[in-house]
């Protein structure tokens, strides 16, 4: 995916939330699905997009055969993600992507895992309405040795969250947010979907499975994305489905380390190695273990402080010993 320039500045007080400078961005390493952030939903009918959305900012682009396709064009959808998931990139690669694919149960489900076995550039797929593990294990039969997001979009699924998270094929979890809410008929107000998304985030942790993918914000972007990405990182989760290939930037940047973080465990780790790297009290072990998270997820995307940036910040609240 290619890099978002991120301008770097230096602070010479407290900063302000308007007046922080961006994290400075050196690279634009590639960001496998076990950390990815955003999730780059793509028409399948509309093979013209592809390209697009492979060459934003995505993290993972999932070339979609199931919500946002007509019955009558499933077949060319398939057609069209086959097509273009066996053929070389521009570059002499190879494209690469993963697939949403129909739901157990439908019509179309095993047909879609059958022509995708053996095709080359699929990385995994995203298997729609998830309501049960079986869902998860009776797919991973039929498509070997592929990486399984399970998109569970009902309050059936959620009450299986933890079965479902459990199945052995179940790489990661994803909320299927819209779906979610025409069956339940919940608003879209944070506090309402608070417990589901704890839900997730709790499934998620108990299986020992990287944090969850939140749903979509439709149609949102500038500030009212970067809020919705805002909820999403509150509720531990750590991916989110986008929508528009003018989204993955702001989800990328909402869910990666802040300045104030990579700051901070920079300060704390620089200092707990100057007094010897031994424990000095209760609260050492647990800043010493996100500030390690910290900054190896800033090396996993790329993320560095701004040269000369020295402004001092307080230790997490999930880092006082009690």
């Amino acid at each position: 995916m290619t890099a978002t320039s991120i301008e770097s500045s230096t602070a010479t007080s407290a900063p302000t939330t308007s007046s922080l400078p961006l994290v400075a961005q050196v690279a634009a390493p590639a960001v496998g699905p076990e950390l990815a952030r955003s999730w780059l939903l793509v028409n399948g009918a509309q093979a013209e997009r592809f390209a697009a959305a492979a060459a934003s900012a995505a993290d993972v682009v999932v070339l979609d055969i199931e919500d946002s396709v007509a019955p009558k064009d499933k077949e060319r959808a398939r057609r069209n993600v086959i097509r273009w998931l066996d053929a070389p990139d521009e570059h002499g690669g190879q494209h690469r992507a993963w697939v949403r694919v129909n739901g157990f149960g439908t019509q179309w489900w095993e047909e879609d895992l059958r022509a995708l076995a053996g095709v080359r550039g699929l990385e995994g797929i995203m298997l729609a309405m998830v309501d049960s593990p079986e869902h998860v294990t009776r797919t991973a039969e039929l498509l070997k040795d592929t990486r399984i997001v399970a998109l569970v979009e009902t309050a059936r699924g959620v009450q299986n969250l933890q079965a479902i998270a459990g199945a052995r094929s179940t790489y990661r979890l994803g909320f299927g947010l819209g779906d979610f809410r025409r069956d339940t008929g919940f608003g879209e107000n944070p506090m309402t979907l608070a417990y589901t998304r704890s839900q997730f985030t709790i499934a998620s942790r108990a299986a020992n499975l990287p944090g969850p993918i939140d749903g979509p914000a439709v149609g949102a972007l500038g500030p009212k994305l970067a809020e919705a990405t805002a909820v999403t990182l509150e509720f531990g989760m750590t991916g989110k489905l986008c929508l528009m290939p003018e989204q993955t930037a702001t989800v990328n940047e909402g869910l990666s380390p802040s300045l104030s973080e990579l700051s901070w465990a920079t300060e704390f780790l620089q200092g707990f190695d100057a007094d010897g790297g031994e424990i000095r009290n209760g609260s050492d072990l647990p800043r010493l273990a996100r500030a390690r998270k910290i900054l190896g997820l800033a090396a996993a995307f790329g993320l560095t402080v701004p040269e000369g940036y020295d402004v001092h910040f307080e230790a997490p609240t999930d880092t006082y010993h009690c």
